[in-house]
Parts: C-alpha cells; structure tokens; sequence
C-alpha cells in the first residue's frame, strides 16, 4: 500500500504539445470536443505526445457477494463462476467485443465463493466471497488492503508485458447492491436516489435491494472520509481489485478506462484515496443505473458514450478503444494547416 503515497502528477508539459499538434491540424479549434481532451490526457499519462494504445487489455475482476441471499438479484452466485470460466476461456460478451478492438482479456478470481477448475483463470482469491453487508461488514480491513493490491499488482504484471491501456471490467451476482452501497456513502446521498434494478429486477426485488442497502449503511456505519472502509465495510472483492488497478494505472502510469457504474464505484474510492488518479482515468460511457453519473462528477470526469449501456464484464469500457483509435487517427494523419497552405484558425476569447 506505500505505493499510493508515491504516485505522481501526470505530465502537463505532454499535454500542451498534445493539444499544439491538435492546433495544426486544418480544421477548427476543439472541434473535436472531448476526443481532443482524452488524446492530451493519455499524452500526460505516458509523457509523450506520440501516444500508442495499440496493446490493450481488459481486466475482469471475478468475485462474489454475500449480500445476495437478501433476495437482490435475479440469478444466484452460481453465475459469477460460470461467467468468469467463460470469460477466461473466451466465450463471454467482453471477448467478443475484445476480438473484434484487439484486446487481450483477463479473467480473475480475486473473490469467487467457490473453487474453479479452469487453468486460463487467474487465481488471485482473497477469501470466498464476502460477507452479508445487510448484517456484518463485508470483508476485513487487511482483505480491503490485500484485494487492492492484487490489482495494483495486476496493472504492474500488464505493464511488464508491454501493455500500455487497461479497461476494467467485473463479474459479480450482486455487485449492483455493493456498488450502490458505496455510492450513496460516497455521494451522500439517499439509497433510493442511487440504486437502480442491475442486471434485471422486478419492483419487489428493487424495493429487497434498497431494503438490504440501508441496513447495511445504517449497520455498518461507515464514513465516507474514510473510501478504505467504506470499501471493507460495504463493498465487494471485485470493486476492491478494481480499485486497485485505478491506483496502479496511477503509480504505473498508464491510462485506465472505466466501464459502468461499478467501475465507477471503484474508480471513485480510488479517487477519494488518493485524487491525482483521476489524471490516469478516462471514462468509457455513462452507466444506466442512476449513480453513474453522480460518481463521474465527483471526479470531474466526462464520458464520450451515453447509450444506456449495463451488461458489464468492461463491455461499455472497451467500446471507447474505437472511439479513441479513430481520434488518433484524425491527430496523426490529418492535413496540417502548414502543409496546405492554410491560414490557422485562432482563439476567440
């Protein structure tokens, strides 16, 4: 955990140059609005303007929640190990997605509450799943710390491979109501304002889900001051690993992509640990559920995608590579304004 106190401000100077090459490019000044901006702050993440994101990975966080015998999800925990198999053998909705933008994903047990047989899944589990948070804490403070550090450790390891931009994504039957459970502490909001209906709920499963969020804030009591224990008190393994890999995209230096609301989760705890590692985020999309929004504004955070978007797994996170690659292309090779002879645009103030 030394490693949060020594992470740095990403590089400014990066930045400009980033944003002059932007300005030689023959056409109006921002017009490529927000693309613009998340090409200069990849610039300031890797310290040059010359930018590369060509190796790419997803890491998927697998892990699952007591909080789901309370009746807040529409499938049972059996489903996060048969998702994370599926997605460490490449059948998943990610992989798919990750074939096509040429990423490589990894699938990892950081929490899963059973043993899985599957030699291409990485075992990284911390305990098997966490507790009830409608009753009890979810996990200890020394398990926050250590599902934390597996991601940090996870961001180094991908590094060490040459990888230079990292989505993130989950697995996790009832990751909605941990995720939640963190908003509302973080947001200081009301539950109600926060929780949507996750993977799919009925009006009585929604009102169980707000139901089990309040007891387990009122229970646990946790202050959002302290984004550690919130994350120990009411969070899960999986938004643990996550916030990991945001404080090593951090300490790392290398961007790392936010998907849905519990990436955001994440991210946020993240954020409130230490804040300069919203200089390493970049938001893939808007979540659907009702806090995605709030978690990015708390960290001054914009995202390029507002589709509706909640399948998880990174799915929305990864749909920005695209986006990005066709922004890079438009900054590398685009006519210059030199080139052709073209008066530059200027700024009007």
């Amino acid at each position: 955990m030394d490693r949060i106190s020594r992470i740095k401000p990403s590089d400014r100077l990066s930045a400009v140059s980033a944003k002059k090459q932007w300005n030689s490019i023959a056409k109006p000044l921002g017009s490529f609005g927000l693309l613009e901006e998340f090409i200069e702050k990849i610039a300031s993440v890797q310290g040059t303007k010359d930018i590369d994101i060509s190796k790419r990975a997803v890491a998927v966080m697998c892990a699952d929640n007591g909080v789901v015998c309370e009746g807040v999800t529409q499938t049972g925990s059996e489903v996060t190990a048969l998702s994370a198999v599926a997605i460490a053998e490449g059948r998943s909705n990610i992989n798919a997605l990750a074939d096509t933008y040429c990423a490589d994903v990894i699938s990892i047990d950081i929490g899963i509450n059973r043993d899985v047989e599957c030699e291409k899944l990485v075992n990284k589990k911390i305990a098997y799943g966490t507790r009830n948070i409608a009753v009890s804490p979810a996990m200890t403070m020394n398990q926050a710390e250590r599902a934390v550090c597996v991601g940090m450790d996870v961001v180094r390891d991908l590094k060490n491979r040459g990888f230079n931009i990292i989505v993130t994504g989950e697995m996790g039957i009832g990751n909605t109501t941990t995720a939640s459970a963190v908003s509302s502490v973080l947001l200081d909001m009301p539950v109600e304002e926060v929780t949507g209906r996750g993977a799919g709920l009925t009006a009585d499963g929604l009102e169980r889900k707000i139901s089990a969020i309040k007891r387990a804030v009122a229970f646990n009591k946790p202050d959002r001051d302290k984004p550690l224990e919130v994350l120990a008190k009411v969070g899960g393994f999986d938004i643990a690993g996550m916030t990991g890999l945001f404080l090593g995209g951090a300490f790392y230096r290398i961007p790392i992509i936010i998907d849905g609301v519990i990436s955001s989760a994440a991210a946020a705890i993240a954020y409130k640990i230490n804040p300069l590692c919203a200089e390493y985020m970049l938001a893939g999309h808007v979540s659907e559920e009702p806090a995605g929004i709030r978690l990015l504004e708390l960290m001054g955070l914009k995202a390029v995608i507002n589709a509706g978007l909640r399948l998880g797994e990174g799915t929305g996170g990864i749909m920005l590579l695209p986006i990005l690659d066709g922004a890079l292309s438009l900054y590398r090779n685009a006519h210059r304004f030199d080139e052709i002879g073209m008066e530059r645009y200027v700024e009007l103030k």
